[in-house]
């Protein structure tokens, strides 16, 4: 086990997850700006820390883990497709 109490392989289980979740063109950023609304670092801070937890330079504790996947885990939202409402043009 790890020092905070997370065993090995649940940790190497979540960082690959975590990096396929958050693998798409801005999902990192997306996320950091979202834990910098939640707590006391800034977006930028997020994004490096974030970065050094996925190179495995930086071991999370457990509140981390959960505090990402419950991110990782809302519903996406998307804006209507305009074609699809028939008022484009009217």
């Amino acid at each position: 086990m790890a020092a905070d109490g997370i065993s090995r392989p649940y940790l190497e289980a979540w960082l690959k997850r975590t990096a396929k979740a958050l693998a798409g063109s801005g999902k990192l950023s997306e996320l950091s700006i979202i834990l910098a609304k939640e707590g006391e670092n800034d977006a930028v801070e997020w994004r490096s820390r974030m970065q050094r937890i996925l190179d495995r330079e930086e071991e999370p504790c457990f509140e981390l883990l959960t505090k990402i996947d419950s991110v990782l885990a809302r519903p996406v939202r998307t804006a209507a497709n305009p074609l699809e409402s028939g008022d484009l043009f009217t």
